[in-house]
């Protein structure tokens, strides 16, 4: 099992490559030259055991294959229940039970466990450039704190994500440091993407990418919905049907990609806030990427999502395929509010910005009729949007206990203009 690049210009690549490098050299995101069908999991077995059957077949070749399942053991050490809602059928995937309270945390924490087996002892540290657009940098700052070889450099919006999302970037110290961009998060990730394909940075310092565009980020996604489908297929010989919030993708490529494998689920929805670049394409419209508008979902604020090209390159760039595949709806910020506001009665739950645009969507499949049986991913939890929930629902929303211990910590971070050398410079200078 080797893997490509979406560009088509990089040689196949074993895994434990494509893992260290994050990005390939031509600039693409890596893919499986395949996509293997999973023929090894039982409906009954612990989220870690089915993770490890999704992605035992990428790993035959790889020097982590007799690790594989102690990796999956550390990094799905919580589950992902998928818990039933009030309307009958309707189901919420819970993917915020881990440290920092957001989906984030099972991949970032495969990919810490995955690149610290790979890295060599005396090997000069490893620095982990991570883009984010709120939850990707705290799950990879928890991942990796005071990890031996490693530091973890994060880029984000400077006030464009929650305060508790902010505090959550920043609390960590020693081997992580936090930078606030003046700019957006498209900005972020083109700074990123800069420095992850400036070949002479990478002959000063070894870097790599903890971004959904990571392989490492991309394949262990896959296992939570495997587990939640296969579990639903025993109790109600039914296929699951998805519906995903998304904002750069790499979560609906991870649902796709479980599809793909053979999993038991039908069809898979997206939904967007009102940054509507996904919703327009697959309405028929052309792929026109625009500047990100600032909303109150702000980890779905993204204006040029980089795992389209994943999409499009699993569909051989047919746009008819692509769009026959999946959907994608938009909702607005005065509907999330309607939304986070009626849903502990209408559902029985309180759901962050995110997940409501989720709800929103159920709700309009079940107003058309639609009696299909559904599943909403949860992606954070609500106390990490205290600002715009509590006011809603009417009530305070108790942070769980790993989300209060972060809160409780000091936290700083860094000025960081919207300019590539400013970052090489950082990156070149280190702690300094």
């Amino acid at each position: 099992m080797n893997f490509v690049s979406t560009r088509d210009n990089t040689p196949p690549t074993a895994i434990d490559s494509a893992l260290v490098a994050g990005l390939a050299p031509d600039g693409g995101l890596y893919v499986p030259e395949r996509i293997p069908a999973l023929a090894d999991a039982r409906p009954g077995a612990a989220l870690a055991d089915t993770a490890c059957a999704v992605l035992a077949p990428y790993f035959t070749e790889s020097s982590l294959r007799d690790r594989l399942a102690g990796i999956c053991t550390q990094a799905f050490s919580f589950d992902a229940p998928l818990r039933p809602l009030a309307g009958e059928g309707d189901h919420l995937l819970e993917l915020f039970h881990g440290p920092t309270a957001a989906f984030k945390d099972y991949a970032a924490r495969f990919l810490a466990e995955a690149l610290a087996a790979l890295r060599e002892p005396d090997a000069p540290a490893t620095t982990v450039l991570v883009a984010t657009s709120g939850d990707t940098g705290a799950a990879v700052a928890a991942a990796f704190h005071r990890r031996p070889g490693f530091e973890v450099v994060i880029l984000y919006p400077d006030g464009r994500v929650s305060p508790r999302q902010a505090h959550g970037l920043e609390c960590w110290g020693d081997n992580v440091r936090a930078f606030r961009v003046a700019g957006s998060f498209d900005d972020c990730q083109r700074l990123s993407k800069q420095a992850l394909a400036d070949e002479a940075l990478r002959r000063e310092r070894a870097l790599t990418s903890a971004n959904s565009i990571s392989l490492g980020r991309l394949l262990p996604q896959a296992a939570y919905y495997a587990h939640a489908a296969l579990r639903f297929r025993a109790e109600h010989g039914a296929a699951l049907n998805l519906i995903v919030p998304t904002g750069n993708l790499g979560n609906a490529c991870a649902a796709l990609l479980a599809r793909r494998m053979g999993l038991p689920i039908g069809e898979i929805r997206l939904v967007t806030n009102a940054n509507d670049i996904l919703p327009r394409y697959f309405s028929g419209g052309e792929y026109a990427p625009r500047a990100t508008r600032t909303t109150l979902a702000n980890a779905m604020d993204v204006g040029a999502p980089s795992n389209f090209e994943r999409l499009r390159h699993w569909h051989g760039g047919d746009d008819d395929a692509l769009r026959a595949a999946i959907r994608a709806d938009a909702v607005d910020d005065a509907t999330i509010r309607d939304t986070i506001r009626s849903a502990p009665v209408r559902h029985g739950v309180v759901p962050c910005p995110h997940t409501a645009t989720g709800l929103h969507l159920l709700d309009r499949l079940r107003a058309q009729g639609d009696t299909r049986p559904w599943a909403v991913v949860a992606t954070a939890h609500p106390a990490k949007f205290e600002t715009i929930v509590e006011p809603l629902v009417g009530h305070a929303v108790i942070p769980p206990p790993a989300l209060a211990e972060c809160l409780r910590r000091p936290a700083s971070a860094h000025t960081l203009a919207n300019d590539y050398a400013a970052l090489r410079h950082r990156l070149q200078a280190g702690d300094r």
